[in-house]
């Protein structure tokens, strides 16, 4: 049985992340990965896909993309980056390893693996936010439509003929049911509360405004935002995701979907409703711009016209709340409704009763157990390739701070009743 300080599961973004800042502070571990080096960015994404940031911000501060900047590094090129960042230093990786098991054992842990057991004193969980396909339970299995996740959509050539529902509308539900519908494809399209930033405004990404504004630094969503979706897309090289003039174009909105009956879906009479909030959300970051913008006096043209937003179409100003799935010939219903956890392979108390960690910065309630990668982990950007880096590097130095206590050997001085 093999036997390490430190063991890792997960060699994407934040398993890769963990390895470099282990390997920094001399800390022994190996890398345990069930495929390859970010498998997920390889074969669980659609093949159009680009990384929602530009390649200047969403990186590890230690290497560049091989592209422009400004540019939305495809997924082919960000799987690639970590690839050769974790060659920069040798990470100690081992792919095509499953770990099936991590369970509390004499103050360390043992890992049951599909090539052995291992023992370690500390663990980090590493295997990131999209673990298990959450699809509502709305539509049977057999109610007609192929139902799908957007972790198995590739291309929309692999979907069968006729139109399609796509239910989500974040970043994956937006940039497949435009893409869908450039390729000619009947398109559906429902969509619940969202944020609905600039991609640019006045000369600066998204990413720039939410850095400089603080908002990357939020440690929480806000109350009743927990389950907002953020609309924002770096396809087509970033551009403002607009849900009216992608219904010009062609794609029918809907509100949310909220039920199934005899082959007809229903959706809540909320779709003009999360349209204005979502306005509502896109001009608030207008506004806060251009105070900073005038605050510190920075020369960035205006843009008036950032402040446009197009008349209703039809679908919103007499919304559909009912659609009979074989009528509207929708041949595949297509489910971009986020993930769940899967942690079941960790057999320790500190989950709550829907599977979610308990932590605090990614320290969890189990002695010597760690994660990395979770959403809102320390802050907004925790899930994000730059925000992982550090929250990697602060579960690092946990680790080595607990060693340097169990390498102290002194003994404490013992005052007694006599002692003056």
């Amino acid at each position: 049985m093999e036997e390490f300080d430190t063991v890792v599961v997960g060699a994407g973004q934040a398993g890769v992340a963990a390895s470099e800042h282990l390997t920094n502070l001399g800390i022994e571990h190996v890398v345990l990965e069930r495929a390859r080096i970010a498998e997920r960015w390889r074969t669980e994404r659609w093949d159009s896909l680009v990384a929602n940031g530009p390649a200047w911000h969403d990186r590890f501060p230690n290497a560049m993309f091989q592209c422009d900047d400004d540019a939305f590094p495809d997924k082919e090129s960000v799987a690639a980056y970590f690839e050769a960042y974790a060659k920069q230093f040798n990470a100690p990786i081992r792919t095509g390893v499953n770990v099936t098991a991590v369970t509390p054992k004499d103050g360390a842990f043992l890992l049951e693996t599909t090539q052995g057991k291992i023992t370690a004193r500390h663990v980090i969980a590493a295997t990131g936010p999209f673990q298990k396909p959450a699809i509502p339970p709305i539509v049977p299995s057999d109610a007609g439509p192929l139902q799908i996740h957007s972790s198995a959509y590739r291309n929309p050539d692999q979907l069968p003929e006729g139109a399609v529902l796509v239910v989500g509308g974040g970043s994956s539900g937006v940039q497949i049911a435009e893409e869908l519908m450039e390729a000619r494809r009947p398109v559906y399209l429902s969509i619940g509360p969202h944020d609905r930033p600039p991609r640019r405004y006045r000369q600066r990404d998204n990413v720039w405004w939410l850095g400089v504004l603080g908002k990357w630094n939020a440690d929480s969503p806000g109350l009743g935002a927990e389950h907002v979706t953020i609309a924002v897309s770096g396809a087509h090289g970033g551009r403002t995701i607009d849900f009216r003039r992608l219904a010009h174009r062609g794609i029918t909105l809907l509100g949310m979907a909220k039920g199934y009956q005899d082959g007809i879906i229903k959706f809540s009479n909320d779709l003009r409703n999360n349209l204005n909030a979502g306005d509502a959300n896109y001009l608030s970051v207008l506004d806060e711009a251009d105070a900073y913008i005038a605050k510190h006096g920075l020369d960035l043209p205006t843009e008036p016209h950032a402040r446009t937003i197009p008349e209703d179409p039809d679908c919103v100003k007499t919304p559909i709340h009912e659609l009979d799935l074989s009528k509207a010939g929708i041949g595949t219903i297509l489910w971009a409704t986020g993930f769940h956890f899967d942690f079941d392979w960790i057999n320790a108390d500190t989950f709550d009763d829907q599977g979610r960690p308990r932590h605090q910065r990614g320290v969890s309630e189990e002695p010597g157990l760690y994660f990395v990668g979770l959403p809102w982990q320390s802050r907004r950007g925790s899930s994000f390739i730059w925000g992982v880096w550090h929250d990697a590097k602060f579960i690092a130095d946990q680790i080595a701070i607990q060693r340097s206590y169990m390498a102290y050997h002194g003994s404490a001085a013992i005052r007694t009743p006599d002692d003056t």
